[in-house]
């Protein structure tokens, strides 16, 4: 296997170190793993043609992996190797960058689901939300409605690098209230980076790949990753869950290195 090709498959393998896999590329199986139906799947076998060619089509060694038991063993589960739960990979694996997320945006461009543009995503990272109290100077934005939603731009231009960008501001705290429907909506605004959003107890800076250890802070609080940005446009994902206990929580990019380099805020879930 040429240095390329081991370079796209260990892109491929690190989803399976955060357990799941981004909404612009995958759906969810009755068990939370992904289903084998599906465009996700669909397309996956089409970029793994494309990526490894005729050679994945045959064979008890290659071709298992175009198939549904390779597609749900490369996104992840307890069947997955060792070496893909144990943090950084080595660099042999790396191709010509020792770099993670920038394989996975190359990886996952052209993968399907919602995009918008520069200028729409540019709009989106500043419009405040509906039912939204900001105060710029403490770099909050407060809910007090049961319905809230907000759009986290990762890595806009013009901006610092490795952050998000909520209301115009660079990781603001996010404080809603015990019991909301939240809906947040990630746009990749970076050209040659993946990045994605979870919701997690812990900040994640101490970890290099924060999401080997902690989990979500509630159900549907994860999205994973997005891939670069193309012609087509930017890629968006949505998360959607329900703040269902008080305390302070974290939003984090879970793509290795991110949180750890300060891609990371706080989201509050207040009692009152």
């Amino acid at each position: 296997m040429t240095r390329k090709r081991i370079a796209v498959l260990a892109g491929i393998a690190l989803i399976a170190a955060v357990g799941g896999v981004g909404v612009a590329v995958a759906g969810g199986g009755p068990s939370g793993r992904p289903g084998a139906a599906g465009p996700g799947y669909s397309w996956y076998h089409s970029m793994m043609g494309r990526s490894y060619g005729s050679s994945m089509m045959g064979g008890s060694c290659n071709g298992w992996m175009m198939g549904p038991r390779g597609y749900h063993w490369m996104m992840g589960g307890t069947s997955a190797p060792g070496w893909m739960r144990g943090g950084r990979l080595p660099t042999s694996m790396m191709g010509t960058t020792t770099d993670p997320s920038k394989i996975m945006g190359r990886l996952w461009a052209n993968a399907p689901g919602a995009r918008v543009s520069a200028s729409q995503a540019a709009r989106l990272g500043s419009q405040v939300p509906a039912g939204a109290t900001i105060n710029r100077a403490r770099r909050t934005i407060t809910f007090a409605a049961a319905s809230v939603h907000l759009v986290a731009v990762a890595s806009p231009p013009g901006g610092p690098d490795e952050t998000f960008r909520i209301v115009g501001m660079v990781n603001p705290t996010v404080v809603v209230p015990a019991g909301a429907k939240v809906s947040i909506e990630v746009v990749n605004a970076d050209p040659d980076t993946a990045h994605g959003l979870v919701i997690t107890a812990s900040d994640g800076r101490s970890s290099w790949m924060p999401m080997m250890t902690n989990r979500p802070a509630f159900t549907g609080a994860a999205l994973w990753f997005l891939g670069n940005p193309t012609a087509a446009g930017m890629h968006v994902g949505t998360l959607t869950f329900t703040a269902t206990t008080p305390g302070t929580d974290h939003y984090l990019c879970p793509v290795p290195g991110h949180a750890k380099k300060g891609m990371t805020g706080t989201f509050t879930v207040s009692a009152s």
